[in-house]
């Protein structure tokens, strides 16, 4: 190890509107301890290192670090414009720390990275369109999200030309949850009346009616095969999620039919679990109906859910939701500076 010092003049100078301040100086970034080397170097391995990683070979505390990725966050988006050109966005939120503490995110849907991100989700989404500003509202066409009210009611008050599309995903999750829930009721009665060898079997079949039918192994095809026989309202309850779940994987004119056809289905199934989703799907209908016309889906949103729930265990010990988000920008948003001495 080859220890260096670093000298050179900063003279502090009085302005009239801040008072004394430090003169800026062009190796190192305002009010940092460091050489913008070594904070661009600390961004880097945060983003493609283990915590340990860093702090062992920078030998500085993890609170710093959260402290550099913020300062270099802030000067990268001084030298960018992120919010320029949206016109497909999804926006979602994410759960970073116990006692319900989120993050709202909103993601670009034509350059996959994330472009937006703060504490808070109700009334914080409006934060976003403030930045967006009122002319780049108007640009914005296509919005994806999950069926949440106080995502399509902002959205509808800040981009009245923009388009909502229910994620897929999430509407087949409520067809799972209904699938569920019918299960729960048949076995709950198979219990009720002493059929305890059926009340195990039911228990076990949970798997085997949550899979899609490509990815069943042999046995778990065996016991479809057995809920066909033995409890047609299961069975039936069981076809209707993987209808549903064909619609989306249609889409544009013959998913409209099917999505049609399905409705009629549901209504008049006497499964009360699913005749409540066919009126929650009605009630979601044009933003499911867009999803289907667009082919747009949260699934980029939710890639990049992913990777920020990794860097909640990275961020441990950071002191503010702010310097998780600095580390997700750097890892998600495309603002991870290069190695310096190097171009890429």
């Amino acid at each position: 190890m080859v220890r260096a010092y670093l000298e050179a003049e900063a003279p502090r100078v009085c302005c009239p509107e801040h008072g004394v301040v430090v003169a800026a100086v062009p190796w190192a970034r305002h009010g940092a301890g460091h050489t913008r080397a070594f904070d661009d170097t600390a961004a880097w391995l945060a983003v493609h290192t283990s915590k340990q990683a860093v702090r062992q070979l920078l030998r500085v505390a993890w609170t710093t670090v959260g402290r550099i990725v913020t300062r270099v966050v802030a000067d990268a988006e001084l030298a960018t414009d992120r919010l320029a050109g949206l016109t497909r966005i999804g926006i979602d939120e994410i759960s970073y720390k116990k006692g319900h503490r989120y993050l709202t995110v909103v993601v670009d849907h034509d350059t996959g990275r994330l472009v937006w991100a703060a504490p808070g989700h109700d009334a914080t989404l409006g934060r976003f369109f403030d930045a967006l500003g009122l002319e780049r509202c108007q640009q914005v066409r296509l919005v994806s999200a999950d069926a949440a009210a106080w995502i399509a009611k902002v959205v509808a008050a800040r981009c009245p030309a923009a388009t909502v599309c229910a994620d897929p995903f999430h509407v087949v999750k409520w067809a799972s949850d209904a699938l569920d829930q019918v299960r729960r009721e048949v076995w709950n009665a198979a219990r009720k009346h002493g059929q305890a060898g059926l009340a195990r079997e039911l228990k076990g079949a949970r798997y085997a009616l949550w899979k899609n039918p490509e990815d069943l192994t042999g046995r778990q095809r065996r016991k479809l095969a057995w809920i066909a026989k033995v409890n047609d309202r299961l069975y039936r309850a069981y076809l209707l999620k993987e209808e549903l779940r064909l619609v989306f994987k249609l889409k544009g004119a013959r998913a409209t039919v099917l999505l049609e056809a399905w409705l009629a289905w549901a209504r008049r199934c006497r499964i009360p679990a699913f005749v409540r989703l066919a009126r929650a799907i009605t009630e979601h209908r044009a933003a499911i109906q867009a999803a289907l016309t667009h082919g747009l889906s949260n699934g980029l949103v939710e890639s990049a859910n992913t990777k920020i729930r990794l860097l909640t265990r990275v961020a441990f010990g950071f002191k503010s939701p702010e310097a998780l988000i600095a580390l997700a920008m750097l890892s998600v948003g495309g603002l991870c500076p290069p190695l310096p001495g190097r171009l890429s």
